[in-house]
């Protein structure tokens, strides 16, 4: 083909491009990511007993214990005491061996607390999981040297009711002093309730902990630690004494989770009780106010008469002054509730 000037045009082939002659350099925006995580289908199971700076003492297989890490593709969740995890790795147990948590398992119930009532501070908002899988709260007070402290022990039952577990009162220095005044606070609830002194049979004890995860709590000094020695002979937990002015010096640093020795030659699961350490306050900030309530139980049939939104604090319109004014229920405990209600707006945790 010839153009007027007598020039040839030149024609050039078009090449067919595929894939492959595109070659993109893949930036941080456009690398492809996967969500697919490893199944660790040969993971093991095990108990989370203590928690140390970023080290998880785990019980493992056939009571090996084993020292691990928190996986990174776990994110932010957290492990605490009484965690059941799934765990890869060196699962020896040997010195300087190093596992990894892969895995916790849905937790059946969790214990929390917070340092302050009161929600609009940081230490309101801020929620501290104490244990995990815990289906026993065994709530620990002195008769005497500390004195019991009511208001402590309603707070315990808020919580444990809130996390649906089972509370237990026990009651140590029954040597010091008789637990009837204590023990008729609490007549119109059914609270299990055990007593020991330094001499006391523990076998009621070791009963009723038996085939549980049982939790202590309770104030510095009512005696937990020494309970627990007792309970389990070696255990070392250190002792602390009570000061002068009634209040215990804080000798247990961390929660840990100790397995009972087996109930003579029962085959039956001895149970594990899992020792904390020794708090002066329970703070409610994040438990509802109905859930408040229901750690009362004595007084929740006196609310059926109150008007709509009642806040049950002192007035004409509160049916719960009539309730207890009839005979239901102990004035004392609609105090107890009354000052809970009213530490969710104020510092006060004592009780």
């Amino acid at each position: 083909m010839e153009c007027h000037g007598g020039c040839k045009l030149l024609t050039a082939k078009r090449r067919e491009y595929d894939e492959d002659d595109v070659r993109v350099r893949a930036t941080r925006g456009s690398r492809p990511r996967t969500r697919t995580r490893p199944k660790h289908d040969d993971a093991i199971e095990g108990f989370v007993v203590a928690v140390d700076r970023g080290r998880y003492t785990v019980d493992g297989p056939d009571g090996t214990t084993v020292t691990a890490m928190r996986a990174r593709e776990l994110g932010r969740k957290s492990v605490v005491v009484g965690d059941r995890v799934a765990l890869v790795g060196d699962v020896s147990g040997s010195a300087g061996a190093l596992a990894r948590i892969v895995r916790i398992a849905d937790r059946e119930s969790v214990l929390r607390r917070t340092a302050d009532d009161d929600d609009t501070t940081t230490e309101g908002r801020i929620e501290r999981v104490v244990v995990a899988n815990a289906d026993q709260l065994v709530i620990v007070s002195s008769l005497s040297d500390p004195p019991p402290r009511t208001g402590f022990i309603d707070r315990c039952l808020v919580a444990a009711y809130d996390a649906d577990i089972e509370p237990i009162l026990l009651l140590t220095k029954s040597d010091l002093a008789t637990p009837n005044e204590i023990l008729d606070y609490y007549a119109a609830l059914d609270l299990p309730h055990l007593l020991t002194g330094p001499d006391a049979d523990l076998t009621p004890i070791r009963k009723e902990l038996a085939g549980h995860v049982s939790v202590l709590v309770g104030h510095s000094g009512v005696g937990k630690s020494t309970l627990v020695n007792r309970l389990i002979p070696g255990t070392g937990r250190a002792v602390g004494e009570v000061s002068a002015i009634g209040k215990g010096r804080h000798t247990s640093t961390s929660a840990v989770a100790l397995r009972l020795p087996p109930i003579g030659k029962s085959r039956k699961d001895p149970g594990w009780i899992i020792d904390t350490p020794g708090v002066r306050s329970f703070g409610l900030a994040l438990v509802s106010a109905d859930s408040v309530l229901h750690g009362f139980p004595d007084l929740v049939e006196g609310t059926v008469d109150c008007p709509p939104n009642c806040d049950h604090l002192p007035g004409a319109e509160c049916a719960l002054d009539a309730w207890v004014a009839a005979g239901h229920a102990d004035e004392r405990r609609l105090a107890s509730f009354r000052r809970l209600l009213a530490s969710r707006t104020s510092s006060d945790l004592d009780g």
